[in-house]
């Protein structure tokens, strides 16, 4: 690290944040956070154990009440001052993230604008919350159906997108009149905590919000969840673990959302703009170095154009810059950890075994750091382990098809559904792809997608529950029927 770097570091709150207060774990235990492109520690956070858990959510549940009896005008405003807040600091914030996660200051600092328009619009949102007041059918009386908060939410974030994923599920709670306690990735706690530092100076009452760091998260979240108290838990993060807490879930009838694993589909036809397609195949795939749940996948290329477009996208492929994301030009940062480059080589192999051709990359790259080459290989075969995992690298797998029908049946042949991408000019098969591909989430001609105002998730096991748009805010609220009889 520069000095520059070492004075954000330093300058960034490294305790929990319970009832309004820095302190330190129960333990005094702590955990070292870690840059991945260069496995230096840059600084130690406090690991909170599940004494701390419980003293969280004692914090959400004692300020629960005053907070969901506060004005929705009220809770629009700190959240309208936190956006400002986190806009002014964006090059901090920034900078912070390339250094804990890797991903290079562009992409760092597109997602702030990304999730920040999260808070903007549930600070929105949050004055637009509707009931019904309407004659029953039979005129006998009258409904009226409100909105009131779920009550204390355990929000559980990935480490992938550790700014975006911390706003999309903070935002839409406060917004509703919910307390939070929020447990950061192990990985890349350190935007969080700035985040609700920045949270802090806005006004955040009390107890509103909780931050919990931890490398123990199971042994942490287990007893919160069983505690009748809490009321809901947001999770994103893999299938596995979404399982797992949906059986624990399932013993107090908690309300979730799972956002979980993504295998998206990116299906070029034969009529597509090739040159539109190269541009969304880059962006669908190596935003993020690759490691992002609506990451393009597998890629299903009509025979006629499939060299053509294999060819043309290694050529671009091949000309990425690889390195650490603070360096100028850098298109391709590192993986999160050792672990995740191994993944990656092992289903490269596995598809260069099965007779697939590899047109760029294939090999993870000497350290410091854990980087893996940005790679593209054609003619893969769709039962390649690369086709049914989730690769969460830099690497395009390409199967070419031969009609319409076969794009659809290689496009839905997954446990996940959470994005697609389809590229063509027939509008009607574009409609049709609509109805056909069963995913949460599609791109037609365009390779990204997410927007704070539509409604992200996906169907099977990609999840349950939607985060953002109008959908979003209704996660965090309960819905209340009454009847009010007719006068005799």
């Amino acid at each position: 690290m520069n000095d520059h770097e070492r004075q954000l570091i330093d300058a960034i709150p490294s305790d929990l944040f319970i009832g309004g207060e820095w302190q330190t774990a129960s333990g005094g235990a702590r955990f070292d956070v870690v840059d991945p492109s260069t496995g230096e520690v840059l600084c130690s956070v406090a690991d909170a154990d599940p004494a701390d858990g419980m003293r969280a959510l004692d914090a959400a549940d004692a300020a629960q009440a005053a907070w969901g009896r506060t004005a929705p005008r009220t809770r629009s405003d700190l959240l309208q001052r936190w956006y400002g807040l986190v806009h002014e600091h964006a090059d901090r914030l920034a900078l912070l993230m390339t250094l804990e996660m890797g991903k290079p200051l562009a992409e760092s600092h597109g997602e702030i604008r990304y999730g920040a328009e999260f808070i903007r619009w549930f600070a929105e949102e949050a004055v637009r919350v509707n009931g019904r007041y309407t004659p029953v059918p039979e005129g006998t009386g009258t409904m009226v159906v409100t909105h009131r908060p779920v009550g204390p939410c355990l929000l559980v974030t990935p480490w992938n997108f550790p700014l975006a994923m911390a706003t999309r599920k903070i935002a839409p709670a406060l917004a509703a009149g919910c307390t939070v306690v929020i447990k950061p990735a192990a990985l890349t706690p350190l935007t969080t905590l700035y985040l609700v530092r920045l949270l802090e100076q806005a006004g955040l009452p009390a107890g509103v919000v909780t931050v919990i760091t931890t490398s123990r998260s199971g042994a942490v979240c287990a007893p919160i969840i069983a505690d009748p108290r809490l009321r809901k838990l947001s999770f994103t993060g893999s299938t596995d673990v979404g399982r797992a807490l949906l059986r624990q879930a399932a013993d107090s009838v908690l309300r979730t959302s799972m956002e979980l694993g993504g295998n998206a589909p990116f299906v070029v036809f034969e009529d597509a703009d090739l040159a539109a397609a190269v541009e969304g195949a880059l962006a669908a795939k190596f935003r993020n170095t690759g490691q992002a749940c609506t990451a393009a996948n597998r890629f299903f290329v009509h025979e006629s154009i499939a060299e053509e477009f294999a060819q043309t996208l290694a050529a671009r492929v091949r000309g990425f810059a690889v390195g650490r994301g603070t360096e100028p030009g850098v298109v391709i940062g590192p993986l999160i950890d050792d672990a995740a480059v191994a993944k990656a080589d092992s289903l490269v192999q596995d598809a260069l075994g099965r007779g697939a051709r590899l047109l760029a990359g294939g090999a993870a790259i000497e350290g410091p750091g854990s980087f893996y080459q940005p790679s593209v290989l054609t003619g893969v075969d769709p039962g390649s382990r690369i086709v049914a995992e989730e690769i969460f690298g830099p690497v395009v797998s390409i199967v070419p098809f031969a009609s319409e029908a076969e794009a659809i049946a290689l496009a839905n042949a997954s446990e996940y559904g959470l994005a697609a991408y389809v590229y063509t000019q027939d509008l009607q098969r574009a409609r049709r792809m609509i109805d056909l591909i069963d995913t949460g989430m599609m791109g037609i001609n365009a390779g990204v997608i997410s927007n704070a105002a539509a409604p992200f998730g996906g169907v099977k096991q990609s999840g349950l529950g939607r985060e953002g748009g109008a959908e979003g805010i209704h996660e965090y609220l309960e819905t209340k029927y009454s009847l009010i009889p007719s006068e005799v």
